[in-house]
């Protein structure tokens, strides 16, 4: 197969040259998250490693969850992994989305992970598997169900949402149970990561070895043995996003990922505002698996 053109690919994945006003979305998620943090109720920059910024943030449910479940019960857990192609943003960036599940019944947990080149991707995927071992072990403690832990994540945090699916919980720690992560939502997610590594915007600051592609593309992974992935982008993203949203359920099969949706008239950006809109798809997809989640 011939190596795609340099300037080819980083028409491809280079969201913010495709999304002129993507410093607007910027500055709204900025706004609403500083909202957010203000005026729903957190626990911030709680430590989940020993490591400098190895910390997340919980947003404990507000309301009793949908479903007649009484209000003492214990909350479905949503942990939500920010993109930035592992190399830029924050979990502070995305606080904005938490008050749309913690309304609706849901603890909400975002933990931050450190960036590229500092560290690789799949050092990046370890953080992760860190923070969700931290989030089965505490999350009781705020109100939290540890045996109903949905993640989702965007574009970067997708890819890391579905490595965290297929993982091998008891092969890092023997007390995690082996459906820690009970389902996944991929929202722009990167399954294949070969063409980051010829990608001229990015293979300098991510630096990817033909080893850490096969160790951290998900769509070279065996399918899951339990759980279930929804896959959805934004109909108006590039060509290899689409691609890519596709490749995973070509790999793992409809059985594990049931959902590969593109939805129209959204772009990278203001796909992640769907997300927290009543009444839109995507937010519906999100409230499914969590409503489907199960001790």
């Amino acid at each position: 197969m011939t190596r795609p053109d340099p300037a080819w690919l980083d028409r491809m994945y280079n969201n913010r040259a495709l999304v002129p006003d993507h410093e607007a979305h910027f500055s709204r998620w900025a706004e609403q998250s500083q909202s957010a943090r203000q005026w729903t109720p957190c626990q911030l920059d709680v430590p989940y490693g020993l490591n400098p910024g190895e910390t997340l943030d919980v947003f404990p449910a507000t309301a009793p969850a949908a479903g007649g479940a009484s209000p003492q019960a214990a909350a479905p857990v949503l942990v939500f992994i920010h993109g930035g192609y592992w190399r830029s943003l924050d979990k502070s960036d995305h606080s904005f989305l938490a008050p749309a599940f913690s309304k609706a019944g849901a603890c909400v947990v975002v933990p931050n992970y450190a960036l590229c080149p500092a560290v690789t991707i799949p050092q990046i995927t370890l953080q992760m598997v860190r923070a969700l071992a931290w989030t089965w072990r505490h999350i009781a403690r705020y109100g939290g169900d540890p045996a109903r832990i949905t993640v989702a994540g965007h574009s970067a945090g997708g890819h890391l949402a579905a490595m965290l699916l297929s993982c091998v919980w008891q092969a890092y720690a023997q007390d995690l149970p082996a459906d820690l992560v009970k389902n996944a939502l991929s929202i722009s997610g990167l399954y294949d990561l070969e063409p980051m590594r010829h990608t001229p915007f990015l293979k300098d600051s991510l630096r990817l070895t033909p080893e850490q592609v096969r160790q951290a593309s998900p769509a070279g992974l065996p399918r899951p043995s339990q759980g279930l992935l929804y896959s959805v982008v934004g109909a108006d993203e590039s060509a290899e996003f689409l691609r890519q949203n596709l490749l995973i359920q070509q790999a793992w099969g409809s059985q594990t990922v049931p959902v590969c949706e593109a939805h129209l008239r959204l772009n990278h950006f203001s796909i992640l505002q769907a997300l927290i809109e009543p009444g839109h798809r995507l937010h519906g997809l999100a409230l499914e698996l969590l409503g489907s989640t199960t001790a």
